[in-house]
């Protein structure tokens, strides 16, 4: 969250949720579309693992120089307080995800992130690469988003079934011992007051969980 940033990140809370969404495993090839910041990159790097490959696009050349930036800057500040490599496992690209069905043809893909704002148009290039029984998790600020992305799966046919559509959401909360007076220090008891914090995270996102099927047997 303290890393600099051009565009909005993905809160770590969502970016968890993803990643069990996708189940993805040491060894595993994810694409992301988005590099963003470069947020996501670094958690999907770290559950990669350096036998792993993680396929970044962003369209915008200032937030793919921000991803790259980030990341250098992590593996480096890894390596000084760690006394360890961070694996080197992220292929930053910057082009247009929707242009790049060439790209796809040599690849086969673990799991996708769509973290962009129209993913719709990226599935058509996606799906062809993505394994089968492969999850696609997509990011998206407001459901309008979401319903978009449905109907265009709908009407274009595409082999992919909405397994799930959910926000994350954190309560905190507030445990302290209680303000009393004439309070003596060598009291055993205190009393405690518990209560929901004033400051509470609000809606970050809604996560979509696709699934690529096969088409059925005749």
């Amino acid at each position: 969250l303290l890393m600099p940033r051009g565009p909005a990140i993905a809160y770590p809370k969502d970016i968890s949720a993803m990643l069990m969404m996708m189940d993805v495993h040491p060894g595993d090839t994810v694409l992301e579309t988005g590099s963003g910041s470069g947020a996501m990159s670094l958690f999907l790097s770290r559950a990669v693992g350096p036998k792993g490959r993680v396929l970044s696009y962003e369209i915008r050349d200032d937030h793919h120089s921000l991803a790259k930036k980030n990341y250098r800057h992590w593996r480096a500040a890894w390596k000084i307080g760690r006394m360890e490599e961070w694996p080197d496992n992220v292929d930053f690209i910057l082009k247009d995800i929707s242009t790049a069905a060439a790209d796809m043809e040599s690849l086969t893909l673990d799991a996708v992130v769509l973290d962009m704002l129209n993913p719709q148009s990226a599935l058509p290039v996606v799906y062809q690469s993505l394994k089968q029984g492969g999850v696609c998790a997509v990011y998206l600020a407001n459901i309008t988003q979401v319903i978009h992305l449905l109907d265009r799966i709908r009407t274009c046919k595409l082999p992919f079934s909405c397994e799930r559509i959910m926000e994350v959401t954190h309560r905190n909360w507030l445990v302290l011992p209680a303000k009393i007076k004439n309070f003596k220090s060598n009291q055993i008891s205190v009393p405690y007051v518990a209560k929901p914090s004033y400051w509470q995270e609000g809606h970050s996102a809604f996560l979509t969980k696709l699934r690529k099927f096969g088409p059925l047997l005749s």
